[in-house]
């Protein structure tokens, strides 16, 4: 006879996926097959290629068992038994039940993404009116998951999936499998579980400081091993990923944390405008964390042309940011307007913050926003890169000079009867105009060149085909060193220009006749930190005016511009500079020494003055503070090679190194008969000492030895919370022995023991850990015998 279903009774695939494989449950309509019958007489009732169909296509395989035709007697239970009985209790459908017990589902997940839980708090994000997760890269975020039974790590599995952009991909680093594992390590993307409570799990996850800054599905997958059964989870909730300027191995890393609560966390500020006698301000509402701003900043690079995959570097995003703040040539958020005639749209001197701005052009599909001016441009600008987690601030440059034909001069040309020839004259200098600093390493320039960047959004030259600008090293612009990218030539002319007036004369060429060494670059303004006060920052783009250094780096830069005989080439270049340094360098805790060799290849005497200043530099290339500066004057006699020896005292940088202990020396000058000009940057670090490391006794795998580290402390004051941390692969997992306080230039020994587990060449690894000290390791090898 036929079974089938009763009305409103519902069929699961579940049901008929486990026949042959669970005892008590039937193909038909759920009825529960007597746990009498064995399990092998069941698959023996059941044909091979019945039992592929129904592994192939259970949806098929379950309108196939509607209609099964079942005779004669299973097993003492007679054909249509219980047809019309009605419901059948739960407990009967023994093999459902088993099969539930045994699946591992995610029922739900909390992404605890309230404003009050630890995610938000932890990762400076619970300022953001959003409901969403939000986190910054580098650090380490935590999700509850509800499963439909305990998770059990030595029959399931579990891993978490994140992608982002409309083509994610794992090589492009925009699909991110996420596996679960014991312990967390730094620099990669990683789960583990650090709470479990019957079906509830917490998960810790690590993100990589390089991860790409998006929105992200998340995708959670279970998997029980006894069943091979693999269920899938989709978050109806997204995770935002932004740049970290709290994690030091982050390239926006920003030390100081009150520069962090202005440039990151401050949601207002202060505009800057007028002359520069006559400075007036404005407050603007960046409003980055606003409702709806995250999702309209993003919108802003999902209309751009770099793809998600390109967004883990906050060069290419404040570069694509700079671009699409403007619309001339890629429809961006907002359409410049100086004409006087703001019809159809709202006067630039109208706003006052830029969450309207943004709100629109995200609600419109990305149709630009009328009208905006240098002010709304940067305020604009400085809005999405805080969003995204870029330390930014805007900036007025008084007296600003707009470069037209990259001179790197402000050109006045005038006819022979000093009428000025209006078609020429292109360049101009602006009252004010207002920009964008904003913070990162510059790992793409040589070492110095990081921290402050200046970025333009407003629509002036293009770079590379579209109008934006940046982003310019500062110390860059302040040298001169117009050739390193990005646009640097076009900053340097806005604050550092020369003026130069031109007169034609009868033959058509055109001679220098007068020049303004003063012009350009004055009052470069923004708000102070921690208050509304402004603080002028000219010291950062250019040297004081008139000082040798300034005019250095004038010139410097005029001789990579598209007139490069404005200013008169030295008669020669015999003069050579140098640094040497003895054996492997200074050494930590004492005096840093170095030799400044001046050679005068020349016959003739030449005199100079030498300017020196070493700063404190992170390795990523930020300089951070000004140790010392010397002058020194010097007459060198023909073919003269003169040895300075400079030398760093150990109490000037004691408080002001930071980790890697790495420094960098400055020296520039001139010579006196000649005007060539001397330049040389050399960095270099503290040497910190070794840890020994000494195995003790013969390596066998299995049989437990140890190795003695030994440790001197070299800095004439005590190491405080002293860690050592010792690992190696096939000899013991990461293990931190706490030292504690070593006094000065104490030694230290710790023996460590462990037990290898591979055999070969092995190396064991060990660290130092401290705030006074850092860069301190050792390593040792050892051969791994095979058991005995």
């Amino acid at each position: 006879m036929l079974f089938s279903r009763m009305p409103g009774e519902r069929l699961s695939i579940r049901d008929n996926s486990a026949v042959g494989r669970f005892h008590g449950v039937s193909a038909s309509n759920g009825q529960a097959v007597p746990e009498r019958q064995s399990e092998s007489k069941m698959k023996k009732e059941e044909s091979g290629c019945r039992r592929w169909f129904r592994r192939a296509c259970p949806c098929c395989f379950q309108r196939q068992n509607s209609s099964i035709d079942v005779t004669g007697d299973t097993d003492g239970v007679p054909a249509g038994a219980g047809e019309n009985e009605g419901p059948k209790s739960p407990t009967t459908a023994t093999g459902d039940t088993e099969l539930d017990e045994l699946t591992l589902a995610v029922r739900s997940v909390d992404l605890l993404s309230r404003k009050s839980d630890r995610n938000k708090t932890e990762h400076h994000t619970d300022q953001y009116h959003s409901d969403q997760l939000i986190v910054r890269r580098g650090q380490t975020f935590q999700i509850e998951l509800d499963l439909s039974r305990t998770f059990n790590p030595n029959t399931d599995k579990l891993h978490l999936e994140l992608k982002t952009g409309p083509l994610p991909q794992v090589s492009k680093k925009t699909h991110v499998i996420i596996p679960l594992v014991d312990e967390l390590q730094d620099e990669r993307w990683e789960a583990k579980i650090v709470e479990q409570n019957i079906n509830r799990v917490k998960l810790s996850v690590n993100s990589p400081v390089t991860a790409v800054i998006g929105k992200y599905k998340l995708t959670i997958t279970t998997q029980c091993l006894k069943t091979s059964e693999t269920t899938t989870f989709d978050s109806d909730k997204d995770i935002y990923m932004l740049f970290n300027p709290w994690c030091e191995d982050d390239t926006v890393y920003m030390e100081s944390e009150k520069e962090l609560k202005e440039y990151v966390l401050n949601d207002t500020g202060r505009i800057y405008y007028g002359t520069e006698k006559q400075i007036g301000a404005r407050t603007w509402n960046f409003g980055q964390f606003d409702e709806g701003i995250l999702e309209a900043c993003l919108f802003v690079l999902d209309n751009s042309e770099v793809p998600p995959s390109g967004r883990g570097d906050p060069v290419s995003v404040v570069r694509v940011i700079s671009a699409m703040v403007n619309s001339p040539d890629d429809r961006g958020v907002l359409e410049g307007n100086w004409s006087g005639n703001y019809s159809g749209g709202m006067s630039p001197t109208a706003w006052s913050g830029s969450v309207e701005i943004l709100r629109q052009y995200h609600k419109e599909g990305g149709t630009p926003v009328k009208y905006g001016q240098c002010w709304v441009f940067s305020g604009v600008t400085t809005t999405v890169l805080r969003c995204l987690g870029i330390p930014t601030r805007s900036v007025t440059n008084f007296q600003s000079a707009h470069d037209t034909d990259v001179s790197l001069t402000t050109d006045v040309y005038f006819d022979e009867n000093m009428e000025p020839i209006h078609h020429l004259n292109s360049d101009s200098v602006w009252n004010f105009h207002v920009w964008n600093d904003c913070w990162m390493a510059r790992p793409d320039l040589p070492p110095g060149l990081g921290g402050w960047q200046a970025v333009d959004s407003t629509p002036q030259e293009t770079s590379h085909g579209t109008f934006r600008c940046g982003p310019a090293s500062l110390a860059a612009v302040r040298s001169g060193q117009v050739y390193l990218k990005f646009d640097t030539p076009f900053v340097f002319a806005e604050v550092n220009s020369d003026k130069i007036y031109w007169q034609r004369n009868l033959d058509g060429t055109f001679s220098q006749i007068h020049s303004e060494k003063k012009a350009v670059g004055h009052c470069i303004s923004t708000k102070a930190v921690g208050s509304d006060e402004r603080v002028d920052i000219t010291h950062l783009y250019k040297y004081p005016e008139d000082s040798e250094e300034e005019r250095i780096a004038v010139e410097t830069a005029c001789r990579y511009g598209s007139k490069p005989d404005v200013y008169s080439s030295p008669i020669a270049e015999d003069v050579r500079v140098e640094v040497m340094m003895d054996g492997e360098g200074p050494r930590m805790g004492g005096d840093a020494q170095l030799k400044i060799v001046v050679k005068n290849t020349s016959s003739q005497p030449r005199r100079t003055t030498l300017h020196s200043q070493v700063a404190v530099m992170f390795y990523t290339g930020v300089l951070k503070d000004t140790v010392k500066k010397d002058t020194l004057n010097l007459e060198l006699n023909p073919q003269e090679e003169k040895v300075i020896d400079w030398v760093l005292p150990y109490t000037q940088y004691q408080n002001q190194l930071v980790d890697q202990a790495a420094l960098m020396l400055t020296l520039s000058g001139r010579v006196s008969e000649t005007q060539q000009v001397l330049a040389n940057q050399t960095s270099f670090r503290l040497r910190t000492p070794d840890l020994h490391i000494e195995p003790i006794g013969e390596a066998y795998v299995g049989k437990e030895m140890s190795a003695k580290i030994t440790f001197t402390n070299p800095l004439p004051c005590a190491l405080r919370n002293v860690v050592i941390r010792v690992e190696g692969l096939g000899l013991r997992d990461l293990h931190p022995i706490k030292v504690g306080d070593v006094s000065k230039h104490a030694n230290v020994t710790v023996t460590e023991h462990f037990i290898p587990t591979i055999a070969g060449k092995r190396k064991l690894v060990a660290s130092l850990d401290c705030r006074q000290l850092s860069q301190v390791h050792g390593v040792a090898d050892i051969d791994v015998h095979e058991s005995q």
